[in-house]
């Protein structure tokens, strides 16, 4: 493995290269090609895995070994190596690190800043933190499930004086069950004979329903990491709202979180922390997609404030049917790519879908 300066070399060099948030190197997720593709390749201590999830790359290997352990029963999702869902897990995480949100936000440390060790990921970062519960749980129930090999046994390492973050399938499964629970549902899907008569357009939507439930019920579990939001601007606490209420609408649309469908999402996220003195659509350094995106963000939360939080609700019972999804997934896309126009027509398109179910 690189060392530690070489690999902030590297991860400089990549964030330089672009205008917008950095998501992908070489066509892959950030650093991937320094991750770990074999199991056996991971950090071990009695014959248990021991992989330590406080470093970017042994973080993203937990993800990489979960895509590569499950791609063989991803046919339904298409012809492509990089169809999987969980891909779209191993991009987020790399936005994070190349934005700066992985590194300690309270200044105590230099964990993840440039000055210090860039593949750190903070325990006191909030992001850090909500990620664990995307990256560190699937992986554990994956591996309960036998996808990283007959009776493999895994613990993952805590960094000194962090006391709620669960380490073992058994752990976790005590303290956040109902994610786990979803987790499991998930891989044993993936696992389960299906019906020839069932055409792979319905496992599809099958199984992103089932990958949907499990990374919602994780997002909703990362209220653990709600006391790491004190040492952020009000601007990042604002859009670390709107960031978690975003997935509310891809995932009742089951958006196929793809490695390329996931690049068009979050590219134009913002490609640092936000400050206190940032008001999208008019901040300097971020570029127009940025500013649109959290504009977009915005206005979704203000629109759905100002409907006593209906608006979510009236979503997630439009997308009642495969086709009610697919046109879901179709506005979702239009929101990133097309915002003025899309925000114009967007409560008149919700309605119209509802009527249909």
């Amino acid at each position: 493995m690189l060392r530690p300066a070489v690999l902030g070399l590297l991860l400089a060099c990549v964030v330089s290269l672009g205008s917008s948030a950095v998501v992908l190197e070489n066509g892959m997720p950030i650093l991937w090609a320094h991750t770990t593709g074999q199991v056996t390749d991971m950090p071990m201590q009695d014959g248990i895995l021991t992989p330590d999830p406080w470093n970017y790359l042994q973080r993203m290997s937990l993800l990489r070994l979960t895509i590569a352990a499950t791609d063989p029963l991803m046919g339904c999702m298409g012809g492509n190596a990089t169809d999987s869902p969980l891909w779209g897990l191993a991009l987020q995480l790399g936005w994070m690190l190349t934005s700066g949100r992985l590194a300690d936000p309270t200044g105590t440390t230099t964990c993840g800043l440039q000055t210090g060790d860039t593949m750190c990921i903070s325990p006191q970062s909030w992001w850090g933190c909500v990620n664990y519960f995307t990256s560190v749980l699937p992986f554990l129930s994956a591996a309960q499930q036998g996808f990283m090999g007959p009776g493999v046994q895994v613990q993952v390492m805590v960094p000194e004086g962090a006391t709620d973050y669960c380490t073992t399938y058994t752990d976790c499964a005590a303290k956040y069950a109902d994610p786990m629970t979803k987790w499991d549902a998930f891989f044993q899907g993936l696992s389960a004979e299906t019906d020839p008569s069932v055409s792979d357009n319905e496992k599809k939507d099958t199984l992103l329903g089932l990958y949907w439930e499990a990374q919602t019920s994780s997002t909703h579990a990362t209220a653990a990491c709600n006391d790491r939001k004190t040492s952020y601007s009000t601007t990042e606490k604002n859009f670390m709202k709107s960031w978690l209420n975003s997935a509310e609408y891809v995932s009742a649309s089951r958006f196929q979180s793809s490695l390329e469908k996931s690049r068009v999402f979050l590219e134009p996220l913002p490609s640092r922390t936000l400050q206190e003195a940032d008001v999208a659509p008019n901040i300097a350094d971020l570029s127009l997609e940025e500013n649109n995106t959290l504009n977009t963000f915005s206005w979704l939360d203000r629109i759905n404030s100002l409907l006593g939080g209906s608006l979510v609700t009236m979503w997630k019972r439009a997308m009642c049917t495969l086709e009610t999804r697919e046109k879901g997934r179709a506005m979702m896309e239009q929101l990133m790519m097309n915002p003025t126009e899309a925000m114009t027509n967007f409560i008149s398109v919700v309605t119209q879908i509802t009527r249909s179910c």
